[in-house]
């Protein structure tokens, strides 16, 4: 019956949804190649695009920006995107090709009273879990919201490079986000298997805007402070 009701559930996302395709797998490496990626749950009038592309020569993005523009929606995208595809339903893309993936996420990782871990302890332990995805059969696709964002500057800058570094020389492909500026660096370190790119905002009569739109690059500005002032912070 719970087989029944997921094959119904794929049927009508896909009835409901008749312009969007269906992916092609390939068989071989590990790759994610889409094409005008949207996230499923967010309105069509008000979805904007991008295009994200990871294979065996570039193997890691780092997205920088600032708060609320469209970093983790991008990852979240990614990762959606792919269960749909692996799933055998058609993709919120305008084209995507993909192989068989095994996909781990640290995204919006919690402290816990019941078992007395903070919400580092509780990543580090997340992250031990995706490394080891590696030794898997399928190729990892990592999916990695604010690494390390709850300890000091230069312990995240060591721990977080030494956990990316580990996951490209295992083969893994996957995103990292970042407000921390220091970690986009990494990239730098990793050649033509990495590349930065950011989410970027402006501000017009007092409000934020956001575009939405992926660029190359690393973000040159923070809008932290412009938006505690908006709700009525003084700094």
């Amino acid at each position: 019956v719970a087989e029944i009701e997921a094959l119904n559930a794929l049927a009508n996302f896909a009835y409901e949804r008749p312009a969007n395709p269906f992916p092609e797998i390939i068989e071989s490496g590990a790759c994610f190649d889409g094409e005008a990626l949207g996230h499923p749950l967010i309105a069509a009038a008000r979805c904007i695009r991008n295009d994200v592309r990871l294979d065996s020569q570039r193997q890691l993005m780092i997205v920088s920006g600032s708060n609320m523009s469209g970093k983790s929606t991008l990852m979240r995208t990614v990762g959606v995107n792919v269960v749909l595809a692996l799933a055998g339903a058609p993709v919120c893309a305008r084209r995507l090709r993909v192989s068989p993936l095994t996909i781990g996420a640290s995204i919006h990782i919690l402290d816990s009273l019941q078992t007395g871990a903070s919400r580092f302890y509780a990543e580090i332990t997340r992250l031990k879990q995706i490394v080891e995805l590696t030794n898997q059969k399928l190729p990892l696709l990592f999916l990695l919201d604010e690494i390390l964002s709850g300890t000091n500057s230069h312990d995240r800058r060591i721990g977080a490079e030494a956990v990316v570094r580990g996951l490209v020389k295992r083969g893994a492909i996957g995103l990292v986000t970042t407000h921390d500026l220091a970690l986009t660096q990494i990239a730098d370190s990793l050649g033509e298997r990495a590349t930065n790119v950011h989410f970027e905002d402006r501000l017009e009569n007092g409000k934020m805007i956001f575009d939405y739109r992926m660029q190359p690059g690393v973000v040159q500005r923070s809008n932290a402070l412009e938006l505690m002032r908006a709700v009525g912070i003084e700094v």
